[in-house]
């Protein structure tokens, strides 16, 4: 019997065991299509849960059949929800509902970690990118393409192009180079804009975390970013620590 954070993106669910102390165990990745989770999956969860908590930012089939799986093996299933304040944190949108659940949790968990004020890079599908303070405000983000899925998008409208490959340079003598290049540097751009921007509103440049599937190779680029490749389960279980104490 144990407790279990669940956060369903939209192309891996990630899964992790609670430790006696509330720390994010290690962590299980299982990838999707985004319509289903292919065969054998069901197999790779634990076979018993105590509890369970839910993040999800896809479709409500998949998340349904996420559920499914559970509520077979577990006795209590929490889903979490964005609010307008928690852990310290207060977010910047006026209607919280429309700040996805996954930079909600994010930054708890970035605000959990001491210290700020903090840049939380998102890179998965979409590019987020928002601001905490060292205080806990959330002074707000932005979304954009992932360099995956922009490569997705111009192989899309021009199939010659290659949708992934190529290694980062500065001026790229190769297509597959090129498209790496400007979709990774496009990235980093955005992040560093934002950095600067956020100096000019602190006074002070804030740390950048980075998380997501997509990180590593801005990681490699990107000199002083930290990575956090389970930022979102640790938000997840101060979430679920406040949920059970209410």
């Amino acid at each position: 019997m144990s407790r279990w954070l669940f956060d369903l993106g939209n192309t891996r669910l990630k899964a992790a065991p609670l430790d006696a102390r509330g720390h994010v165990g290690r962590v299980l990745a299982i990838e999707h299509d985004g319509a289903g989770f292919g065969d054998g999956w069901d197999a790779a969860l634990p076979a018993r849960i105590e509890s369970a908590a839910v993040a999800s930012v896809v479709s409500a089939p998949l998340r349904a059949a996420l559920l499914d799986a559970l509520a077979a093996r577990c006795g209590r299933i929490s889903l979490a929800r964005t609010l307008p304040r928690l852990g310290g944190v207060g977010i910047a949108y006026a209607h919280p509902e429309r700040l996805g659940v996954d930079r909600f949790l994010a930054l708890l968990g970035a605000h959990a970690r001491g210290g700020g004020p903090w840049l939380l890079v998102g890179v998965g599908t979409a590019l987020t990118v928002d601001l905490l303070d060292a205080e806990g405000r959330h002074r707000g983000g932005r979304i954009a393409p992932s360099p995956a899925l922009m490569r997705q998008a111009l192989h899309a409208r021009a199939a010659h192009l290659p949708p992934r490959g190529g290694d980062y340079v500065h001026f790229a003598s190769d297509t597959g180079d090129a498209l790496a290049s400007g979709c990774e540097g496009a990235a980093l751009a955005l992040v560093e804009q934002s950095r600067e921007a956020a100096r000019s509103l602190l006074g002070q440049a804030p740390a950048v975390l980075m998380h997501g599937g997509g990180a590593r190779a801005l990681l490699d680029l990107s000199g002083d970013a930290v990575a956090a490749p389970s930022l979102v389960l640790e938000g997840l279980a101060i979430w679920l620590r406040m949920e059970e104490s209410r």
